[in-house]
């Protein structure tokens, strides 16, 4: 495995700290409080009602006791158990291509620092597993606010010399290190292929939650006249004449295709799928995810 670099420009270091600041204020009570009902659910045990203190997650609220009081009060919970949550993040060449704000790499970085956050929060433990087509970085689960700050700084200053994706490399690397059950982010544009009878096995074993990153332009080109393009894992290049309708529509239903299909695979074998993407809000698509795997509980 390699070791990140140690030294980083203004440039990335205003990054991390642009995207630590946003993290932290994104992990509010609400969005804490969705985490909690998904990956701990009632997995909680009551210890007591005390009164109501600004901060506390509103829906603990004893109505019984806030009405004969007339003071809001709310239950606490003991945790029953610590949580081990992983980051499984792909750094191959495809994650450092963006035609948006930010490239698919800074966007999973984002994603990992406000579920990380998250994690800290309610008192988990959290690790981090950097790939490619081999294991290129990992940091073992661990607690700490400069733990996050180093997830966050190795997922962007990162530079692989590795173009191709593998997802089967960072799920056999974790079943050797990480024996018991762990909630699981893998975070890619799953470029990669024949990784899905391990992901299915994986599965089974871990709480996985699969994250895709797509750039709009991997789905629809503008008329900008004629591009080339390359395969940024492949190497692969192609001229296209963004003028030529057929081409173009040839492009975008070849691209969306493979997208449904990828979460077809996802929804026939009852892995969670998010689809994000850099122009969009990857904060209410998480939101949306907590919310509707509450109701299926």
């Amino acid at each position: 495995m390699n070791e990140p670099t140690q030294f980083f420009d203004d440039e990335l270091l205003a990054k991390v700290k642009k995207i630590q600041f946003k993290a932290k204020y994104m992990v509010n009570d609400a969005f804490a409080g969705e985490y909690l009902s998904v990956f701990k659910g009632r997995g909680m045990e009551f210890e007591e009602v005390r009164e109501y203190v600004p901060g506390d997650d509103i829906r603990n609220i004893d109505w019984n006791v806030t009405a004969r009081s007339q003071k809001p009060y709310i239950k606490t919970f003991r945790d029953e158990r610590e949580l081990v949550v992983f980051f499984l993040v792909d750094v191959s060449a495809s994650s450092h291509f963006g035609t948006q704000k930010k490239f698919k790499n800074e966007v999973s970085a984002e994603i990992t620092a406000l579920l990380a956050y998250t994690a800290l929060r309610s008192n988990d433990k959290v690790g981090l597993i950097i790939f490619s087509d081999h294991v290129e970085h990992y940091i073992p689960p661990k607690k700490g606010r400069g733990h996050v700050w180093s997830l966050i700084r190795d997922i962007l200053s990162f530079k692989s010399k590795a173009k191709k994706t593998d997802i089967s490399v960072p799920i056999d690397f974790m079943n050797k290190v990480m024996k018991k059950k762990a909630i699981t982010f893998l975070i890619s544009d799953f470029q990669g292929e024949g990784f899905e009878n391990k992901l299915r096995s994986f599965s089974r074993k871990h709480d996985l939650v699969a994250i895709s990153v797509t750039d709009p332009r991997e789905i629809e080109i503008p008329n900008i006249g004629y591009i080339e393009l390359e395969d940024a894992e492949t190497g692969e290049s192609l001229l296209i004449n963004t003028s030529d309708l057929n081409g173009v529509q040839s492009f975008s239903k070849k691209a969306k295709l493979a997208l449904r299909e990828k979460k077809r695979f996802f929804q026939k074998n009852g892995i969670d799928f998010l689809d994000v993407r850099t122009d969009g809000s990857y904060f209410d698509t998480l939101i949306k995810f907590f919310r509707e795997r509450e109701r299926k509980r």
